[in-house]
């Protein structure tokens, strides 16, 4: 389980009612973790490039990664929805309660990915020829939970994905720098994953579904996690340090690290009250901190608008 639930009363709603309760189901605003290191790597390509922002593709990156983004949530909240009805915490999804039918959760799920394929293909040929590969992973992350205890190292390969793409967007061609920041941010949801299962051990051992919590312990899933946020921030090291990059964004690294401190601090084995806290607003702001600086240090390095 991967996502805060939401909860809404069943019954008959208009069509922009049922469109709130789509979003709502895909938790459209979760797209604050993946989306700023789309946007990291799309600028430093265009820095790289010729110094200059190209916002037509940026436009095309983030219907891209938002379109994605929105595909793989409603697949996996579809695929897992009888699950979901068995755990208290996730009973009240819109799928489960029927205020989204699996129909309405299909269509929006085919829109999304149409606008995903529509976005790669005006962007450039390897873009649209990659694009069916970054939606595989999609797929299989909600199924991983019933035949292995490492989902979350599912779900943080299919994150990767969005560095990578991102430049390959810009650039139309291949990146190990992009590399880099795509394993930074597939390890760093991965561990923050194994944060939020911790709350749905004793579910999901009464019901057979896989997880690290579930199958190794709390405290060894949240040392797991303290491991996959140092790989991290090596990683960002690593990248900084493989695209030049200045004081600006090494502040913001500092900053990262420290937010990591402080999620680790307030997520205890034995307490697990603040999990929200540390799941939400901190990985929230790791993203969206690390953009600003990143966007901060491009600028003063000579990225035009």
């Amino acid at each position: 389980m991967t996502s805060a639930e939401g909860i809404l009363t069943p019954g008959p709603a208009p069509s922009s009612g049922r469109i709130r309760a789509f979003l709502r189901l895909v938790m459209i605003e979760h797209s604050v973790f993946a989306l700023p290191f789309a946007y990291i790597a799309s600028l430093t390509a265009m820095y790289q490039k010729d110094e200059r922002i190209d916002w037509w593709k940026l436009l095309l990156v983030t219907v891209a990664m938002v379109g994605l983004r929105t595909f793989a949530m409603a697949c996996n909240r579809i695929i897992d929805r009888e699950i979901d009805a068995r755990n208290p915490r996730t009973a009240g999804r819109e799928l489960v309660t029927g205020a989204v039918t699996v129909r309405s959760a299909w269509t929006g799920a085919l829109v999304a990915v149409v606008f995903f394929l529509g976005a790669a293909g005006l962007l450039n040929p390897l873009c649209l020829a990659l694009a069916p590969l970054a939606v595989i992973p999609m797929v299989v992350y909600p199924y991983g939970k019933r035949f292995t205890n490492f989902p979350h190292a599912i779900l943080g390969l299919a994150q990767a994905i969005g560095p990578v793409g991102a430049w390959l967007a810009v650039t139309g061609g291949w990146s190990w720098d992009a590399v880099i920041l795509g394993l930074a941010v597939g390890v760093w949801i991965g561990g923050f994953d194994l944060i939020f299962a911790c709350q749905d051990v004793a579910a999901d051992r009464a019901h057979g579904v896989l997880s690290t919590p579930a199958r190794f312990g709390i405290p060894a899933a949240l040392y797991g996690s303290r491991v996959c946020h140092v790989i991290t921030t090596a990683l960002l090291v690593w990248y900084a340090l493989a695209t030049h990059a200045g004081p600006f964004f090494w502040v913001g690294l500092m900053v990262v690290a420290a937010a990591f401190v402080y999620e680790h601090s307030i997520v205890r084995p034995h307490d697990l009250s603040r999990l929200n806290r540390a799941f939400f607003t901190v990985n929230g702001f790791v993203g969206i901190s690390l953009f600003f600086f990143a966007l901060c240090d491009l600028v003063s390095r000579g990225l035009g608008w």
